[in-house]
């Protein structure tokens, strides 16, 4: 096993050569168009590149390389799974949403341009996720294809993310028990979470019934993410976080830290952590990375 040093830095590279692969990987596969179409691509790359942590394809990419896939699917597949979080991301700041004004440290899509073109940037985006799926450059097995858009398709809607949204939006005039904030963010944070383990996994060709410890980890891990991100929206800095915070609160959403309070929240998101980690034991050295970033996940700051 590799040091806690050892693997900051293995995270490190980790992210930053993944960064630079979904960014070269957008602006390759979305040129803009010589015609009335232009506002929307460019929309759609204003909103894709150069943003946000790439943690769900860099899970994807952990995943696939523990399996021997070759890297250039892992990246269509990560940019797949990232254009679906950029288009909910790019929805949920709209005024009949949540109205932000600031994602990843630069103004909304709907504020740099208007909120039409975001919102026909997130639909587009949606689109564009299966259509790189479905093509035979990211798989030529068409089974794999199809079990690819399968898991996506349904991490992404009402049995997945969208639930999870319309969950959160009810929370505002709700109160919310502990499971069912559990449940929410399942749903919210955790199915796309899930989705980009199980779609690496996909693609080294695992069985489902192969994939449990995979499951455990990432479930583990999604729950651990969104209770740091609770924390952060109760005492971050939106500078440092890049987005508003305490809008929960502002919005009397119960959340893990109204529940639990900062402290056992805190603890209960190191508890996760560690049973996540524990989920691959089974694996050695090969999956340090989907260790550094279970660990990554409750000392980030944004």
């Amino acid at each position: 096993m590799t040091t806690v040093g050892a693997n900051d830095s293995l995270l490190a590279d980790g992210l930053s050569r993944i960064a630079e692969e979904i960014d070269g990987a957008f602006d390759a596969l979305l040129p803009v168009p010589d015609d009335a179409r232009a506002k929307l691509v460019e929309a759609m790359r204003y909103a894709a590149i150069g943003g946000g942590k790439r943690l769900r394809p860099l899970l994807l990419a952990a995943v696939a390389e523990m399996y021997g896939v070759q890297r250039e699917a892992a990246i269509r597949a990560g940019i797949a799974i990232e254009s679906i979080h950029v288009y909910s991301l790019i929805h949920d700041d709209l005024p009949c949403m949540d109205d932000d004004a600031l994602r990843h440290g630069k103004p909304t899509l709907h504020l740099a341009f208007d909120e039409a073109t975001a919102v026909l940037a997130g639909d587009s985006l949606h689109a564009f996720a299966f259509e790189v799926l479905a093509d035979p450059a990211t798989s030529a097995d068409p089974f794999t294809r199809i079990e690819l858009v399968r898991t996506l398709g349904h991490a992404s809607g009402a049995q997945g993310m969208a639930g999870g949204q319309m969950m959160d939006l009810v929370a505002e005039t709700s109160e919310f028990d502990l499971q069912t904030v559990t449940r929410l963010q399942q749903l919210k944070t955790g199915a796309l979470l899930g989705a980009a383990v199980e779609m690496g996994a996909i693609l080294g060709r695992i069985p489902p019934e192969g994939r449990g410890h995979l499951r455990g980890y990432a479930r583990d891990i999604g729950l651990a993410f969104q209770i740091a991100d609770d924390l952060i929206d109760h005492e971050g800095d939106a500078a440092v976080a890049g987005k508003a915070v305490g809008k929960d609160a502002a919005a009397g959403k119960e959340t893990f830290v109204s529940l639990l309070g900062p402290e056992r929240a805190r603890e209960q998101a190191r508890m996760l952590v560690e049973q996540a980690v524990g989920h691959l034991a089974q694996h050695g050295r090969e999956a340090d990375l989907l260790r550094a970033v279970a660990r990554y996940i409750i000392e980030r700051d944004h």
